[in-house]
């Protein structure tokens, strides 16, 4: 009995040892494999980025590299060794025409809509621009063309990294980064803008003064260039593109898109037809004070260039939205896109209800009698003039806007525009 009894005992006991051990192991917290981390260690531990991307893989697009474009792509830092290899690699990638992400989305259709980007080198507003169109319904279905006038290596990834579509890049050959010393830059023999007649003719400076008195600026005059050569590249001379017949949508670099802005792109097409038989145009944005030389410029061409006026179907809710507030014709000691973001965001949130409508209601706006705009000048150099001419001529005579007998213009491009291609 005694040694039954002595048995049992060890028995129990030996069962509480290994029911304390598991309780100890269970209450315990797992021990780190990395050195012992206090409070203050604790708090200093930055989540994955690789993780953040999974919860929100669209952060990639402002997070890489952080920062502004670092690359010396001022025109009048580079020496001619460093131009040479701009043009090279602009004419490598203009002749390949590759599309990225073909192999996921498929390869371009007649209807496919197209949108276009015009980009300076403002890295800090395209970044935010791709982010909104990343998150816009429908855009695995877009081919997105960015037309690039500086050849920039953190653009250029920024560019590549975009995974939610078909992707294009084309390069507007006459920059002022390729051209820095010479026209369509600014030569050594070009007359200053605030030069007068007499004393241009004295010294036999090269230009040719504008409405106003004033020579060229270079840095302008490219802005309009850029826009019109991209205009005839897209409709006229882009191989993927020569059956297309679908929508074609300008945007800018520092444009941001609601989520909705393709869902309202096609349902204000689809009502075009029957709604404003003779509207050529659908215009996404609003006007606002910092765009009237954009609005004005439009309003200009209709009225003095064009033998039949364009008319625009325009949002009264816009779906794209100016966040520039620096840029080529605005300079502010703080150029940060943050406020005007927000009150961007605020707007949508605000809006959440009223996206994706299922129909539009159409009311005809009452026609006033209106005074025949004046330009706003910097077009008056007759090489500026020929120089726009000859992407009209190169491209070829389909293009939409040669049948609609141009003359010399004092204007610029508009905000945000849809134009069916003519075929």
């Amino acid at each position: 009995m005694r040694g039954s009894g002595w048995g049992r005992f060890v028995r129990v006991v030996g069962v509480v040892v290994v029911l304390s051990v598991a309780w100890l192991q269970l209450s315990l917290a797992p021990l780190s494999h990395e050195p012992t981390a206090g409070v203050g260690a604790q708090e200093s531990l930055e989540p994955d980025p690789s993780l953040l991307q999974r919860v929100n893989p669209i952060a990639k697009f402002l997070s890489l590299n952080n920062g502004k474009n670092q690359n010396t792509t001022q025109a009048s830092s580079l020496n001619n060794e460093q131009i040479e290899e701009i043009k090279e690699q602009i004419q490598l990638r203009s002749g390949n025409e590759t599309i990225l992400n073909e192999e996921l989305f498929g390869p371009v259709q007649q209807e496919t809509v197209v949108i276009v980007v015009q980009v300076h080198d403002r890295l800090e507003y395209l970044r935010h621009l791709i982010v909104s169109l990343a998150q816009a319904r429908d855009i695995d279905t877009v081919l997105l063309i960015f037309s690039h006038d500086v050849f920039d290596d953190e653009i250029n990834k920024l560019v590549t990294t975009i995974d939610f579509c078909k992707v294009m890049q084309i390069f507007y050959p006459m920059s002022l980064q390729t051209h820095p010393r010479e026209f369509p830059g600014e030569g050594p023999n070009d007359c200053t803008r605030n030069m007068n007649k007499e004393k241009a003719a004295y010294q036999g400076c090269i230009g040719d003064p504008d409405l106003y008195g004033h020579y060229r600026e270079a840095r302008f005059t490219q802005t309009k260039h850029h826009w019109w050569w991209k205009a005839n590249k897209v409709f006229d001379d882009l191989w993927p593109l020569k059956n297309h017949t679908g929508l074609v949508l300008f945007l800018e670099e520092d444009h941001y898109v609601a989520e909705d802005f393709l869902h309202m792109l096609k349902l204000v097409y689809r009502t075009m037809p029957y709604a404003c038989p003779k509207c050529h145009l659908i215009t996404l944005g609003t006007y606002v004070k910092n765009l009237n030389y954009n609005a004005d410029s439009r309003k200009y061409v209709s009225m003095a260039c064009l033998k039949d006026k364009l008319f625009t179907m325009m949002l009264r809710g816009p779906r794209v939205f100016h966040i520039g507030d620096c840029g080529v014709h605005h300079k502010k000691k703080d150029c940060s896109s943050k406020i005007i973001l927000n009150k961007v965001h605020r707007a949508l949130h605000s809006a959440q209800r009223l996206l994706f409508p299922r129909q539009i209601l159409v009311a005809h706006g009452t026609p006033k009698k209106v005074k025949k705009p004046k330009g706003n000048g910097g077009w008056g150099d007759q090489r500026d003039q020929a120089l726009c001419r000859s992407f009209t001529f190169i491209s070829g005579p389909s293009s939409p806007f040669a049948t609609s007998q141009m003359q010399p213009l004092e204007s610029s491009n508009s905000l945000s525009i849809t134009v069916k291609k003519r075929v």
